[in-house]
């Protein structure tokens, strides 16, 4: 987890889609991580961002709030299933090449602890276990920072041809 000196102010919005997916899937998520690209609007709502992407592999943190409480008082499932989704299709997005695109098809999550605020921050890691020309799967993990296991997922995504018809 990350302990460095504070980070400038992130950026969010949405970059055109042309340019997004004008070049290779890592290229844009490296865009991103150095600040020429902002950061999706879900990560500020959600409270989470990319801090590390390689190829076959993504990294998301962040620190769940009480505004993500569900009725028990914990931090409610989709949150950690939407970090989980997030590094699954991230790790995903590595390996695309200019003029792909990719959708989550299928995901499967795994809660193993409860999230609360006072866990403090999270790391979410996902790799790429298959990617084949249309179909790629991947694994992921949320752990907290004192090494534990919250929640492991897995997901199918279908990669696609993103450049319109001609």
């Amino acid at each position: 987890m990350t302990d460095g000196p504070a980070s400038p102010a992130i950026r969010y919005g949405v970059v055109d889609a042309a340019e997004a997916t004008g070049q290779d899937g890592i290229d844009f998520l490296n865009g991103m991580l150095s600040g020429k690209y902002p950061a999706p609007p879900i990560a500020k709502s959600m409270g989470f961002i990319l801090t590390e992407a390689e190829p076959g592999r993504a990294v998301f943190e962040g620190t769940p709030t009480a505004d993500f409480f569900n009725p028990l008082g914990t931090i409610h499932g989709g949150w950690t299933a939407t970090i989980l989704d997030s590094a699954l299709g991230c790790c995903v997005h590595t390996i695309i090449k200019a003029g792909q695109a990719y959708t989550t098809v299928e995901m499967k999550v795994n809660y193993v602890r409860a999230l609360t605020p006072a866990t403090g921050l999270v790391r979410c890691e996902g790799k790429v276990i298959h990617a084949g020309g249309r179909i790629a799967t991947s694994e992921a993990k949320l752990i907290d920072g004192k090494g534990r296991l919250i929640a492991h997922a897995t997901e199918t995504c279908l990669i696609f041809d993103a450049r319109p018809p001609a």
